[in-house]
């Protein structure tokens, strides 16, 4: 049988959308046992014992990406950084927003150097409320925001206070640029900067400051460094960097580049550090354009050459999925099956609506990563970043 066929069906789509949602589900009902059960008494067990939930979850997006469609990434690091510190310490990491699956490139690397179960972000408020993948990350404790800063100030402060004493390693995400790169975005961004004497930026939004500033006092003793993160992929690759293209099994391929900054870096005071961010982001363009305009990070960004790293893919990923579907499938397909043969109209309807519910499912969490999707936030307004 043709593979491409196989990976190309909406019936196997389908398994897959069954065993990960419903495996949420089921992560979802112990998590929460554990918040109100086991948290109480000791925030050290109920952390260690969520690790193991989120990987179990969040495992088999990288299993989609890693083994079911190829894909991989290129890094680039100090050798001596990776060896010493990747996997071993707490950081907040700023990565560039451009692509649709820039955060589950993200989940690939951090599987494989072992802190995927303690991946944190800093996301919008409505996400929490998303059923199975917005609810884990809830009690896995993500900073969620309101977009109102009175109110987020205090929330940023409580929660990395709270994440700052996670007995392992955890990796918190900031996308500093407030939402996704489009063309219609950075427009708006550029127009933003001019008026307001700040960098005008090529290929990243102008940094929003004030998550950031806020956070650095708070990790101060906590979080030993920060990551900058630059992830590319090719733009003439016919196979283009989406979700969609993963579950159908098409390969792609991206270039990271991860360098550590020691915290103590960062000047004190929130406009020091806000001038900080800006010059990063400055760096980051000249990556990005050296990147689009000859393939490489280093040929023409000024910026010296970092190593190129091998990170070898681990197979626990794959073994977590191949046993989430025995374990979720085997008795779903046959309750399916017996609906569709009873010779009964409404238990045929009930297994019509269920292949229904996953699908829509399935499609909504695509939506959430899709680009043309992504949120008009930063594209209209022009407050003060």
């Amino acid at each position: 049988m043709d593979l491409s066929i196989l990976k190309e069906s909406t019936i196997v789509h389908l398994m897959f959308a069954i065993t990960f949602f419903t495996s949420g589900v089921i992560m979802n009902f112990f998590q929460c046992l554990l918040y109100f059960g086991l948290r109480p008494l000791s925030k050290y067990f109920y952390r260690k014992i969520g690790y193991y939930l989120c990987y179990a979850y969040f495992s088999q997006l990288v299993c989609m990406a890693e083994w079911w469609s190829g894909s991989d990434f290129v890094l680039y690091a100090e050798k001596e950084d990776f060896e010493k510190y990747f996997g071993r310490e707490h950081v907040l990491l700023l990565m560039n927003h451009r692509f649709e699956i820039d955060w589950l490139t993200g989940w690939v690397f951090c599987e494989r150097v072992g802190v995927l179960g303690n991946c944190k972000a800093y996301a919008k408020k409505a996400i929490q409320f998303i059923p199975t993948l917005g609810w884990g990350l809830k009690f896995a404790e993500s900073i969620f925001l309101e977009r109102n800063w009175e109110k987020d100030k205090q929330i940023i402060g409580n929660q990395i206070a709270e994440l700052g004493n996670y007995p392992d390693s955890i990796w918190l995400l900031l996308n500093a640029e407030g939402t996704r790169f489009t063309k219609r975005k950075l427009e708006a961004s550029q127009k933003f900067s001019q008026e307001k004497g700040l960098p005008v930026l090529k290929y990243h939004l102008t940094p929003r400051t004030k998550g950031f500033t806020a956070s650095v006092p708070h990790m101060r003793g906590k979080f030993p460094a920060i990551y900058d993160v630059q992830l590319h992929f090719n733009e003439d690759n016919p196979v283009k960097p989406t979700i969609t293209n993963l579950l159908l099994g098409k390969r792609v391929e991206g270039h990271m580049i991860i360098r550590r900054i020691p915290l103590e870096e960062v000047p004190d005071g929130d406009e020091a550090a806000a001038e900080w961010l800006y010059k990063l982001y400055e760096r980051k363009d000249r990556l990005a354009e050296s990147f689009i305009k000859t393939g490489d990070f280093f040929a023409i960004s000024g910026v010296p050459r970092l190593d190129r790293m091998q990170v070898p893919r681990r197979r626990y990923s794959l073994i977590n999925t191949i046993f989430w579907m025995a374990v979720i499938l085997v008795p779903m397909l046959y309750y399916l099956v017996k609906l569709f043969l009873s010779g009964s109209t409404i238990y045929l309807f009930t297994g019509v609506g269920i292949l229904l519910l996953f699908y829509v499912l399935m499609q909504k969490t695509i939506g959430m990563s899709e680009i043309s999707k992504s949120s008009s936030y930063g594209a209209d307004d022009t407050k003060s970043k």
